[in-house]
């Protein structure tokens, strides 16, 4: 039986999401078996979509937004919408890491949105001022001497003249929301929990802070 819709725009958006599938996962550092685990749905199911040999219906596309993270507009790549000037482009570092630039404004502070895989530690040093939230697995912060280990929901922020690297803690990836201040900018606190003891507003952060 022909499932195609007749819409050939409907038909190419179709096409696509099994590829990105694919990328997704690889991106993620899963398995199908990872994948088939955290979705309920089968090994032949997952294989079947990504290849494009079945038609991706809600009821996959669900647990698959749910168990990537992401919301189902961009599994499904739909129109785009909203403010035309925002184009987030991925950029593909290195196997299985990806940046997606989400603020295009010279001289201020960048937001990143990343995906980082496995690579081997070796600090840096350079110019600026970083801030890491991790969102999806564990991240691993060298700062000097001192090692951290980051879980979602926890951040970090330090002075990048610091030797310092980062990335998963785990052999799988780890996702964070990553923003960079290029002139060694400190944060500018003007609220905080009334009963922390902190720095009063104002005052400039230590040089790294762990949620």
């Amino acid at each position: 039986m022909d499932t195609r819709s007749g819409d050939p725009e409907l038909e190419q958006i179709l096409e696509g999401i099994g590829p990105r599938l694919r990328v997704l996962r690889r991106d993620r550092g899963l398995t199908l078996e990872a994948l088939a685990t955290a979705t309920g749905l089968s090994v032949s199911t997952l294989s079947r979509v990504e290849s494009g040999k079945r038609r991706p219906t809600l009821d996959l596309l669900i647990p698959l937004a749910r168990a990537h993270r992401i919301a189902l507009d961009q599994l499904v790549a739909a129109p785009a919408s909203g403010d035309p000037r925002v184009h987030l482009r991925p950029v593909r570092k290195g196997r299985g890491s990806v940046l997606v630039p989400l603020t295009q404004y010279p001289g201020r502070v960048q937001v990143f949105k990343q995906v980082l895989a496995h690579r081997e530690p070796e600090l840096v040093t350079h110019e600026g001022y970083e801030w890491l939230y991790v969102l999806a697995g564990r991240l691993r912060l060298v700062l000097g001497t001192q090692d951290f280990v980051l879980r979602p929901g926890e951040v970090a922020e330090f002075d990048t003249t610091e030797p310092h690297w980062f990335g998963p803690a785990d052999p799988g990836a780890v996702e964070i929301l990553h923003l960079f201040g290029p002139r060694g900018d400190q944060p500018t606190v003007r609220t905080r929990p009334p009963s922390t003891g902190l720095p009063s507003p104002g005052a400039p952060g230590p040089p790294a802070t762990t949620g």
